[in-house]
């Protein structure tokens, strides 16, 4: 009898097993590299992804990245917010992660480590707090830049607080993020990280229809200057970094918003 009863013990573990490999299959896959334009996350708005110049595209649940293993760091990252996004929940802040998604190998959180520089979300973790899962899936190395404190918790803390106001108002926007990378850049760690002297954040919202586009690029330096001082045309940033934002969009759409640096249409 107890023998029978230990042999169906080990089944039910053996049983255990399988599906817990199957379930970890699955979400890895959700978490793979884009290989010949297949979307493998069917929710992601791949519409409004940017073009890689890296040709390494990585989409998370929550966000989507383009990798730059020359850089250690993300070109851009995007995600849409919603207003159903934002929360008031406070989660506790994890340990940062490798991102096994990056088929050439993330940059490992110890190059900050006394860098002098913080480990700066592109996509911040304010945003992603609808879930605990969301929250800590910003803790991975590919969705940080390294970012001088005093830029992090100043000027690009108050951009990102107005961002999600935007998205509040108008419930949901497009968000892309990054810094300008470039040769000659000053690097932190033994991985080679690069510090960007500028780093940029475009937004799209389609309120009704209605397309509408700014973008800001911001010196590397904390600023009290009002957030509008910041305002320059999507065309300038993809002149900076070879990126093309909105290619699907039609020509005539994109051509005049991506050329234009008004503000008028945002509520500051």
């Amino acid at each position: 009898m107890k023998k029978k009863q230990l042999l169906s013990l080990v089944a039910i573990i053996i049983l255990i097993a399988v599906y817990g490999y199957e379930y970890f299959l699955d979400t890895q896959e959700q978490s793979i590299q884009i290989e010949n334009g297949k979307t493998v996350k069917p929710e992601t708005n791949q519409y409004f992804l940017p073009t890689s110049t890296t040709n390494q595209v990585v989409h998370h649940q929550n966000y989507s990245l383009s990798y730059s293993e020359k850089h250690e760091q993300a070109e851009w990252v995007a995600y849409e917010l919603k207003a159903n996004h934002l929360s008031n929940t406070n989660y506790k802040r994890p340990y940062f992660e490798i991102d096994k998604a990056v088929k050439t190998k993330a940059a490992h959180w110890r190059n900050y480590k006394k860098s002098g520089y913080d480990k700066g979300h592109l996509c911040p973790a304010g945003d992603r707090k609808f879930t605990k899962e969301a929250h800590d899936e910003t803790f991975l190395t590919s969705n940080i830049s390294p970012q001088k404190h005093s830029f992090n918790a100043g000027v690009w803390n108050r951009l990102e607080q107005k961002v999600r106001y935007w998205a509040k108002k108008n419930d949901g926007i497009f968000v892309i993020t990054g810094g300008v990378l470039e040769n000659n850049l000053k690097t932190i760690g033994s991985e080679a990280v690069s510090v960007p002297n500028q780093f940029y954040k475009v937004i799209l919202d389609k309120t009704n229809g209605r397309i509408k586009m700014l973008a800001f690029l911001m010196p590397h330096k904390d600023s009290n200057l009002p957030l509008f001082k910041f305002v320059v045309s999507v065309d300038k940033i993809e002149g900076l970094t070879g990126i093309d934002f909105f290619k699907e969009l039609d020509d005539s759409i994109e051509n005049k918003l991506e050329s234009s640096s008004s503000y008028k249409n945002w509520s500051f």
